[in-house]
């Protein structure tokens, strides 16, 4: 997992393409941007999106199997409680067609809150738990650029 600010962009173009690519969607978005999918490259894409935080979500942790999620709030905050896998147990059966996994929810070892310049980026052993308020629930904006891996 990775927490970082988006003033640290440059950095990534070294690192990974995709995850650069992305970051420098996510700094350039305008926070009126439609919702939907936008291609980035052969192997990425920007998803916007937008719900109401709550204070807990229904559905516990998630992880991919095949896909890093960078995540980035351009409208308010989310926070993002996180875990390895192997500390959890599935809720559910691996959806290949989403590819996704639900985890039973268990104290997180860490939490990250997103947007205000800070992103973070969930690798597949990262579960991540999506949807919870930073304080009161609310509106949110978000940009999930997802990287496909093997």
């Amino acid at each position: 997992m990775i927490i970082d600010s988006l003033n640290n962009i440059e950095f990534y173009k070294s690192i990974n393409n995709d995850i650069y690519e992305g970051l420098k969607f996510i700094k350039n978005a305008d926070p009126e941007i439609a919702l939907g999918d936008y291609p980035l490259t052969d192997t990425a894409k920007a998803v916007v999106m937008e719900y109401e935080t709550k204070i807990k979500n229904h559905f516990g942790y998630e992880a991919h199997k095949h896909v890093i999620d960078v995540q980035y709030c351009i409208k308010n905050t989310e926070r993002i409680p996180w875990s390895n896998l192997q500390r959890l147990t599935p809720n559910t059966e691996y959806n290949v067609e989403k590819d996704f996994t639900f985890f039973d929810m268990k104290e997180p070892q860490g939490e990250v809150v997103i947007g205000n310049d800070i992103f973070a980026v969930f690798f597949p052993e990262d579960a991540h738990a999506p949807v919870y308020s930073d304080g009161e629930p609310g509106y949110i904006k978000k940009i999930v650029i997802k990287v496909k891996v093997q």
